[in-house]
């Protein structure tokens, strides 16, 4: 049901509310009015009312002024399986399951932004935007089907309302009708007491011996009904207090309900809309910050990669420039390739002049060598010559 058409629907109930309201109930009167005292139209009706008693008829006193009750006691039956104090009926725990209903939406759940733990990823729990959403939804139709309940509710409080008027009118009618009647017993009463039993008693003293019992006994029988009837008068008196007790009451009930049904109607008009536009708003809040957490976090990956890119470009650069400022050969290079070559060139010479000197020193030792082998040669062949003259052998020139 929408709540355009709850609102009107309310509205329609509170009209009634305030037409019913605006019905003055009369205030019932405080005396009975006696016979002697009564206007005209009164006394006719009390005259009605005491025709209506039949002292030798027992029956007759003890039914005196019931036949007033009977419609209030149809009405009043037909009532009594709806006539309820409302502060504690269905109404009144249609509210409360209402304000249940909206306490059962817990906080916690507003955090969609929650991960899963490792529990709910095991048993296929929802996420928690979806489980907040699917909650929602739930309470939602809740509070649509108490708000049905409600509108029910108030529509038979309203009823209840007229139905009171007409009790509250038939109550005081009985009370009226009551006031009738005690003063039609207390006239009878007065009557029997100045008329008929003084003048049954002057028929027991003037009647013969013979008649004398049966007349003391119509005596007895009279004294004896005038007796039930001033019982009887009694009890329609305390009827007649405890009907005067019940029209406050049936005001109060009718205000109870009245009052209910302003605040039904103030639940439908008022905060039933505040509830679901501050639930569609807690939904509405909370997608934003999700979407507002995915903007972030883009934005957190736009800068995280201008940052990466800005220091990526810085190095590429100076690896860059560094490489194109860089000579074909590095001086330290061509400087240590100098100082090598010297080195060798050097290294050569020094190895070229031991060398030299090597073979020099070698051709000094190659002709000392050849010098003292030729003086050898030369001692050995003149030693040999010698020999040779002494023993007479002959020893070959060289």
């Amino acid at each position: 049901m929408s709540t355009q058409t709850v609102r009107e629907k309310a509205a329609e109930a509170g009209a009634i509310v305030q037409e019913v309201t605006a019905v003055t109930l009369p205030e019932p009167q405080q005396e009975v009015v006696p016979f002697s005292s009564a206007e005209a139209p009164v006394a006719a009706e009390i005259e009605k009312r005491i025709d209506e008693l039949d002292m030798t008829n027992t029956q007759s006193i003890v039914m005196f002024g019931s036949s007033a009750q009977a419609e209030l006691q149809e009405i009043s039956q037909s009532m009594l399986q709806d006539v309820r104090n409302k502060d504690v009926g269905p109404a009144g725990d249609s509210l409360r399951e209402i304000v249940s209903t909206i306490r059962g939406f817990s906080v916690s759940e507003l955090d969609v932004r929650r991960k899963r733990s490792w529990w709910e990823w095991l048993t296929g729990k929802a996420a928690p935007m979806a489980k907040f959403a699917a909650r929602f939804e739930e309470v939602q139709g809740q509070i649509d089907k108490i708000t049905d309940n409600l509108l029910s509710h108030e529509h038979k409080l309203l009823k209840d309302i007229k139905s009171l008027d007409v009790l509250y009118d038939k109550t005081l009618g009985f009370y009226d009708e009551l006031a009738l009647y005690i003063a039609a017993g207390e006239e009878k009463l007065n009557r029997l007491d100045t008329n008929d039993i003084p003048h049954k008693e002057t028929e027991v003293e003037a009647a013969p011996e013979e008649q004398a019992v049966m007349k003391a006994q119509e005596l007895r029988d009279l004294r004896a009904a005038r007796d039930d009837l001033e019982r009887r008068v009694h009890d329609l008196k305390l009827t007649r207090q405890v009907t005067m007790q019940s029209l406050p009451s049936i005001r109060l009930v009718q205000e109870n309900d009245k009052s209910l049904v302003t605040k039904i109607n103030s639940t439908l008009v008022n905060t039933v809309p505040l509830w679901e536009t501050q639930l569609a708003q807690a939904v509405t809040i909370q997608r934003s910050g999700e979407a507002a957490v995915a903007v972030r976090e883009a934005n957190d990956l736009t800068n995280e990669l201008l940052t990466a890119n800005a220091k990526n470009l810085r190095e590429a650069n100076r690896t860059v420039r560094e490489e194109m400022e860089r000579g074909v050969f590095d001086i330290e290079a061509v400087k240590a390739a100098n100082a090598e070559l010297i080195a060798t060139i050097e290294e050569s010479l020094a190895i070229a002049d031991e060398g030299k000197a090597k073979r020099a020193q070698a051709e000094e030792d190659l002709r000392q060598m050849e010098h003292d082998l030729k003086e050898t040669l030369a001692a050995a062949k003149s030693r040999a010559n010698k020999v040779g003259a002494n023993a007479g052998t002959s020893v070959p020139e060289a």
